[in-house]
């Protein structure tokens, strides 16, 4: 689509641009991200030329390079990146909008990578509030942010008003998205590992179960959101001294990660 778009409308285009970027995320997916930075470095600049540098087109860009920071465990860049993005956005978009939101919500994940649990909190309640006020009828995306200010709360160690708040995303997703859905097999996962860090073992080896249920019929018996929930219930099974169901667990977690060739993340600990 590039050399097309090339030939078509010249070097300099949006089109163009726009190519770049998704090279750049087919990269990305395929944890090539040195190729992936270099496709939207490339994006950005021509973004800038085109349209300016406060323009959402050039933000977008900058997003997704900070997403490669991350990635790459260069949070502090990353942040400094989305912080950029979050000020453009608010120029353009004003403070009330999705897109602002959105942005609080990545920065709120750098900020919880580099252990800065008050300032992913504060982050992650802006944008709560923003997207209530937007959508009072309730939506996945209030649920998604419950969700990710749940793991902020459980990292602050405070397990009880995690828990309240897994449960209203997981009803939320449900509502919204319906049962048989990623979403919602990945909150009861979240549930399950924060009942087992609470000492509730049994409990929580019974939403593990309900996830590894839902996630297989969504996703197929050899994707790696089963692996992880295989590792995740390893770990409640060895918990509960049941040695052999967790290396059961533990060696299909690991046939799933080599069939897809991944080593990194939880397939590392497998």
């Amino acid at each position: 689509a590039l050399r097309v778009y090339r030939r078509v409308y010249g070097d300099e285009h949006l089109k163009v641009a726009g190519s770049l970027m998704e090279m750049g995320v087919v990269f990305h997916k395929r944890v090539q991200l040195d190729r992936a930075m270099a496709k939207y470095e490339k994006a950005h600049a021509m973004y800038c030329r085109l349209v300016g540098e406060d323009h959402m087109h050039a933000a977008s860009a900058l997003n997704n390079m900070a997403l490669i920071f991350r990635d790459q465990g260069r949070m502090a860049e990353a942040v400094g990146m989305q912080e950029k993005v979050l000020s453009i956005t608010r120029r353009r978009e004003g403070s009330e909008s999705d897109w602002i939101a959105d942005s609080l919500v990545n920065l709120s994940s750098s900020y919880g990578q580099l252990g800065m649990m008050e300032e992913a909190q504060a982050r992650l309640e802006d944008a709560l509030g923003i997207v209530r006020r937007n959508h009072p009828e309730r939506s996945a995306k209030e649920a998604g942010i419950l969700q990710n200010l749940a793991n902020v709360y459980n990292e602050l160690g405070k397990l009880d008003d995690a828990l309240a708040l897994f449960n209203k995303a997981y009803r939320i997703f449900r509502k919204t998205l319906g049962l048989e859905t990623i979403q919602v097999a990945t909150v009861l996962g979240s549930t399950g590992m924060l009942l087992r860090d609470m000492g509730k073992l049994e409990a929580g080896m019974d939403k593990l179960k309900e996830e590894q249920a839902i996630m297989r019929r969504v996703v197929g018996d050899e994707h790696p959101e089963v692996a992880r929930n295989l590792y995740n219930m390893a770990l409640c099974k060895e918990d509960l001294e049941d040695v052999e169901g967790a290396l059961v667990c533990l060696r299909e977690a690991q046939s799933i990660y080599r069939k897809k060739g991944i080593s990194h993340g939880t397939a590392e600990d497998v």
